[in-house]
């Protein structure tokens, strides 16, 4: 890494310490007391043959890394629904003075599971001509959170925190649009994209003992059949699953183009986001907006936040399996740049924050490098460079990576570049 560039790094973590993204004590942010470590090669399996071909990659070796995902990290998905329903439970097309069409769908699941339904909130711009492609993502605090308009449903589940608009983790009138920095709507209608958000609470409850109001509390085997424990799978592999079903929606959805979706996640949605395109490869492009660990970032080099913190902190979000590489990251037969090539050919974007150091923004550009070879495979660039770019530089092709100034956040900065880098692949 350049000098220059941990100085970078070390000015960062001094602004950090300062200022509200202070990460915890007691973790490395030196650049220099990375560990050394090995990456597993995406290119040659596990019988020791060396992958040369796209052909390879997609009969053989792209199945083997996704049953290591399966197996270490996320855990099984669960079987497919026997009894998926859509209603429509609101529909202006007079949205937002006029520029929108907004749709409130409810999913669910099984007839007698009703008690898990997932409320899809989409907009549409009124100007498209024909069907539109899609930005798709979960939200942190509900669909009423993305935006003021009164005409968004409140959502009536568990929430995560008692702040913003939330009262002993129910949302209330005061929750309206608290998110809404995160979500430019109407720019992203004015670039001839819809968008389609739902709240991840809905699947499950984002705390340890979340599965007994989710989805992990019903479904008892998986989508080959299969048996399945509550720790054979996890929360991100139950969050993945409902993004799936919501795509189930988006091809029914005459008016828009469930070719051209785009999955969109932040923080630990963008590890379920990253999770949810590579096990389904309907999404034509996926986002990873400051994943850090059990994301984009490499779990070997253990910065910033470390395996075994991620499982003691959240220990619903993984697997049982992971949990045994809690302080021994190198033996984990996966890392993730090995997960960011799980979704070749089709594009991937990953973004990082220059104060988000524990996050391990130059783990994650280093992840997004580590995907290149098996994009090669196809006659396809990856990120371009030899090492991580200057903040505010965008950098890739089919791979593309992004460093920002400022925090732990989804900006009008990333939006910038993530429509842009639609326009390129989708348009």
């Amino acid at each position: 890494m350049p000098f220059s560039r941990i100085l970078g790094i070390t000015a960062a973590l001094l602004f950090a310490m300062s200022h509200a993204y202070a990460p915890p004590e007691g973790f490395n942010y030196d650049e220099a007391k990375v560990p050394h470590y090995t990456l597993p090669d995406p290119l040659v399996a596990n019988d020791g043959t060396v992958i040369t071909s796209s052909r390879q990659w997609q009969q053989s070796r792209r199945t083997e890394i996704l049953e290591l995902f399966e197996t270490y990290v996320y855990g099984r998905r669960a079987q497919l629904p026997t009894d998926l329903s859509f209603t429509t439970t609101s529909i202006d097309t007079h949205a937002l003075n006029g520029k929108a069409t907004r749709k409130q769908v409810t999913l669910r699941f099984e007839k007698e599971a009703h008690r898990y339904a997932l409320h899809v909130l989409i907009y549409l711009p009124n100007s498209a001509k024909a069907d539109v492609p899609v930005f798709l993502g979960y939200n942190f605090n509900g669909n009423h959170t993305i935006h003021s308009d009164p005409g968004i449903h409140l959502s009536t589940v568990w929430m995560r925190k008692n702040d913003n608009g939330n009262v002993n983790h129910q949302a209330t009138n005061d929750a309206r649009g608290k998110s809404s920095s995160r979500w430019p709507v109407e720019t992203i209608l004015d670039r001839g994209y819809g968008l389609a958000t739902a709240y991840y609470g809905d699947i499950e409850p984002d705390h340890k003992n979340g599965w007994k109001e989710g989805i992990r509390d019903f479904y008892q085997t998986d989508e080959n059949g299969n048996p399945l424990a509550l720790e054979d799978w996890s929360a991100i592999s139950a969050w993945a699953w409902g993004l799936s079903r919501i795509m189930d929606y988006l091809e029914t959805d005459p008016e828009i183009d469930s070719k051209r979706v785009a999955l969109l996640g932040h923080s630990r949605l963008g590890k379920t986001s990253l999770w949810a395109g590579a096990k389904d490869e309907r999404f034509a492009i996926t986002i990873s907006n400051d994943s850090g660990c059990g994301g984009a970032a490499l779990s070997r080099r253990a910065f910033g936040e470390t395996v075994e913190r991620i499982n003691t902190s959240f220990p619903h979000w993984f697997n049982r399996t992971f949990k045994q590489y809690n302080g021994n990251e190198n033996a984990l037969p996966v890392d993730q740049h090995m997960l960011i090539a799980l979704m070749a050919p089709r594009p991937v974007y990953v973004a990082s924050a220059e104060e988000d150091i524990w996050a391990d923004p130059n783990g994650e550009f280093l992840s997004a490098k580590g995907a290149g070879p098996v994009y090669k495979l196809f006659g396809l660039k990856g990120v371009g460079v030899k090492s991580q770019p200057p903040v505010n530089t965008p950098v890739g092709n089919h791979i593309g990576y992004h460093i920002r100034t400022g925090g732990h956040d989804v900006t009008d900065y990333d939006w910038e570049q993530y429509l842009g880098f639609a326009d390129k692949h989708l348009k």
